[in-house]
């Protein structure tokens, strides 16, 4: 697959391709040397040591080949250290590599605001506004939707994560440890349940999940803690991604929507791993035809590069200078990166996940039906979910079980990651072929079956 302008797909070793028991000798020594310096505050969930890497291969320094399902937590877009993406790098490098562009102005800078307010899920005149990551994309949106409306309160989800600073971390409704010894939070958020297809019988009764939803929304919320006129936004992914993969009902975000245009509340739209094309689309919210007011994105926007953005309404984004900057946000480097990865997901790594994404949601619906562990799969192009359960009738969550296949996957020299209560992610590059997904998937079968048995 080529075009005159790149490589769609470059070429990778084998993997994996275990040279000795992981991890070795050198990542061992390098792990050590790593807690002696690095924030106890960093979860590893395995000792890998990453000395290179090409599309969803990793090598370490020990000489271990790994098949990698995680792309950097879902960052790696293009794959890693894709060459087009490499070039665009270093020959902006040689052209310099900073003058802030909340100050100044550079090509870079104005052509990818240029693709992605085209780009965008949104209809008309879009602006845009970088950032350096995905909870300060967040963060802006939280700023510029209080800004716009003159409203102070904010509507979230439980299971939603949207960042680590205070302001996201006050919007996310995932782990206590994220907020343990941080309180107080910031005030006037509120929480309510995310529509999760695969547990209903958990809270909903007779309900369904969406009714439930937005039911919470307008007869408890709205009546019981705070009038609609006072919400400035609503603060969702379009499907969680450290919640558990939770795809939502396809009727959920429309819902969502009218409700929003009925009370004059944002619809701010959090696309920060789910967006770039993972899911087969560019935005996961057009599988449903909704156009939110802001969209979040980050992650995969620049294949490893520091950038985020949020992309809003003209008629929205319209505060006056001062409001918000960033001295790093929309990088020229970075930039770069971003307006390289655009091109290659437009020129075909987009449809690559959803045919890619396909294949992989068979297989592991075949696995689920040998395996009684897992008691769900789910997901939208290469964005799955394997959930373990430790019974599929009462549907409870066996983390335990997920933590072993995790550990075993690694050592059968399978990267992956877990996500939610129970659920292992499948978030590959958006460069992986069917072959590799069915390497991956021959070796998690075999890690769930050790895991099992342990």
């Amino acid at each position: 697959m080529a075009t005159s302008k790149f490589t769609l797909i470059p070429e990778q070793p084998s993997a994996p391709a275990l040279v000795c028991d992981v991890p070795g000798p050198k990542a061992q020594h390098l792990v050590a040397r790593d807690k002696e310096v690095m924030s106890s505050s960093y979860t590893r969930d395995y000792p890998l040591v990453i000395d290179s890497a090409i599309g969803s291969v990793v090598t370490d320094p020990d000489g271990n080949r790994f098949l990698d399902m995680t792309a950097g937590i879902a960052v790696t877009a293009t794959g890693h250290s894709h060459p087009y993406v490499v070039k665009a790098i270093q020959k902006q490098a040689a052209r310099f590599l900073h003058m802030s562009g909340t100050d100044f102005y550079y090509d870079q800078e104005i052509e990818l605001a240029e693709r992605l307010a085209k780009l965008a899920p949104m209809k008309g005149r879009n602006r845009v506004f970088f950032t350096n990551s995905g909870a300060e994309a967040i963060e802006a949106a939280f700023k510029l939707a209080r800004h716009q409306t003159g409203r102070q309160h904010v509507l979230a989800f439980w299971g939603a994560f949207h960042g680590r600073t205070f302001g996201a971390m006050s919007l996310s409704g995932s782990k206590a440890i994220h907020r343990k010894r941080f309180l107080p939070v910031v005030p006037q958020i509120t929480h309510v349940t995310y529509p999760n297809p695969f547990r209903p019988i958990d809270i909903c009764g007779s309900e369904s999940v969406v009714d439930f939803t937005i039911n919470e929304i307008e007869r408890t919320v709205f009546r019981r803690e705070v009038t609609p006129d006072q919400v400035a936004a609503i603060f969702v992914e379009a499907i969680q991604g450290e919640g558990g993969y939770i795809v939502p009902p396809p009727d959920f975000l429309p819902r969502l929507r009218d409700l929003c245009n009925r009370y004059g509340i944002l619809m701010v739209c959090d696309e920060v791993q789910c967006g770039m094309g993972r899911t087969g689309k560019m935005w996961a919210v057009e599988h449903v035809g909704v156009e939110p007011d802001i969209v979040a994105s980050a992650k995969g926007i620049a294949s490893g590069m520091p950038l985020g953005a949020i992309v809003a309404r003209e008629e929205i984004m319209d505060w006056p200078p001062g409001s918000h900057a960033s001295t790093y946000g929309g990088n020229p480097v970075a930039c770069a990166a971003s307006l390289a990865t655009l091109d290659l997901l437009e020129g075909g790594l987009i449809e690559n996940a959803r045919v890619v994404g396909d294949h992989l949601m068979v297989r592991l619906i075949e696995l689920k039906e040998k395996l009684p562990a897992i008691g769900d799969v789910r997901g939208v192009g290469l964005m799955a979910a394997a959930d373990f359960v430790t019974d599929r009738e009462t549907r409870g969550h066996d983390a335990e079980t997920r933590n072993r296949v995790v550990q075993e996957c690694f050592r059968r020299g399978l990267l992956m990651l877990g996500c939610g209560e129970s659920a292992i992610r499948f978030c590959p590059a958006l460069t992986i072929s069917e072959k590799q997904i069915d390497t991956a998937i021959d070796i998690f079968r075999e890690a769930v079956k050790a895991a099992v048995k342990s």
